[in-house]
């Protein structure tokens, strides 16, 4: 049997509505169950849900990348307590047996290098240098991976709230297909107007679930960057009121980036570890000694008898002992480090480069931020005076002309659309 246009539309409705939780009998009215207004509370939870400082802090401490470079740090400082130990004395055995004889020697000596010259104090120096170049990538990583996770957050947030607009547009769209649905049961208003609110219902169920696949992406990355497997429960709580905060005066931000950014913190520590390393150099090739002092005992005899005092006789055989020190002194001739020092000196040459250059960038980057927020400020206040309130009083008078029968249901829920669309 011929379906008519208003069945055909019903059973339409019904077969594309029972996914989302409605259903329809008989082309009967619409009635929304709980699946989709449960929605939003998979993400956002007033009461309970993560806060932007909450994110940052569990990725400061859940980050795989971030908790390496501490252990590397970690490192870095248990050289400096290696840099800063003396260097060991030394210890030689030996002796000597003559071949065929009765003669032999013993003897153990000790040495101990000086380091003379500051060379400890260099290597003490260049340690805690590179301690310092470390933890400032520690805390780079850090201000990054904060700066990242609020702008993850804020994006997760603004999808949650693009997904609440448009299931008010679902919502509203269907309240609408009910009346109607009910105006054409009656028998005052074509059954073509019920399909043409048909395809707009089907068109913004459409919005929604792509809305519902971008907020679930943006959780996702948010939870990677937490350090949370993708299965993990995870709310939010919170506005965009909460992540936006009043500007400081643009000279004072700049100054102050400049000597508290941990980025350009860490170009200066490598400027201050290639002069250590000059030092370092320049120690390397001045003159140094080692100091050793030991004891020797030494049998010498003769195959031949000798007399004693008292007439007797007695094998030549005697046992000499001696204390023997003396200085050993390394001398820079030839070598005094010379390729060293001007490696390390080009080093530190173009370690100031960068540093100079990463000034450069943070002033720009800071500059950049201010534009960009008061340009978006000010395009905020343009939007949200002439165009979302207007687009409201818009909506207000095109509701009171349909409801006067003026206008038609259609033209109301286009208006309607824009204005979520808008919001």
């Amino acid at each position: 049997m011929a379906l008519n246009l208003r069945s055909a539309s019903s059973l339409a409705l019904c077969a594309l509505m029972l996914p989302l939780g409605y259903f329809s009998v008989l082309g009967q009215a619409v009635t929304p169950s709980p699946a989709v207004t449960l929605t939003i509370q998979r993400f956002i939870d007033q009461s309970n849900g993560m806060t932007a400082d909450d994110a940052v802090r569990i990725a400061l401490s859940n980050n795989g990348e971030l908790e390496a470079l501490r252990r590397e740090a970690d490192a870095a400082n248990a050289l400096i307590k290696q840099a800063r130990l003396r260097a060991n004395p030394s210890i030689e055995i030996g002796g000597t047996k003559m071949i065929g004889g009765m003669d032999n020697s013993q003897m153990a000596e000790a040495m101990l290098p000086l380091e003379l010259g500051g060379r400890r104090g260099s290597r003490i120096r260049v340690a805690e240098r590179e301690a310092a170049v470390r933890q400032k990538a520690v805390e780079e990583h850090e201000r990054s991976l904060a700066a990242e996770v609020r702008i993850k957050f804020g994006e997760a947030l603004a999808e949650t709230f693009k997904l609440r607009f448009t299931e008010a547009a679902v919502a509203a769209a269907l309240e609408q297909f009910r009346l109607i649905q009910a105006r054409v049961t009656e028998g005052k208003t074509a059954p073509l107007e019920e399909s043409m609110t048909l395809v707009e219902v089907n068109r913004l169920r459409s919005m929604r679930e792509t809305a519902v696949g971008k907020t679930e992406i943006a959780f996702l990355e948010l939870r990677n960057l937490l350090g949370m497997r993708p299965e993990e429960p995870m709310t939010l709580k919170g506005d965009f009121d909460d992540l936006i905060a009043s500007l400081p005066v643009l000279a004072d931000t700049v100054e102050d980036a400049i000597s508290t950014r941990p980025d350009l913190a860490g170009l200066r520590a490598m400027e201050d570890l290639a002069t250590a390393q000059i030092e370092q150099a320049r120690a390397g090739g001045r003159l140094d000694a080692s100091v050793k002092t030991g004891f020797q005992r030494m049998r010498s005899g003769f195959p031949l008898n000798g007399l004693t005092e008292t007439g007797e006789l007695r094998p030549i055989d005697a046992v000499f002992k001696f204390f023997t020190f003396g200085v050993t002194i390394e001398l820079p001739v030839l070598n005094r480090n010379q390729g060293e020092i001007e490696a390390a000196s080009a080093t530190r040459e173009a370690a100031r480069n960068r540093r100079e250059f990463g000034e450069l960038i943070v002033r720009r980057e800071v500059a950049a931020a201010f534009a960009g927020y008061e340009s978006a400020a000010r395009a905020m206040e343009i939007f949200r005076v002439g165009v979302r309130d207007q687009a409201a009083a818009n909506l207000a008078v095109i509701l009171q002309t349909y409801e006067l029968g003026s206008r038609n249901l259609i033209e109301y829920l286009i208006e309607e659309r824009r204005f979520i669309e808008i919001e």
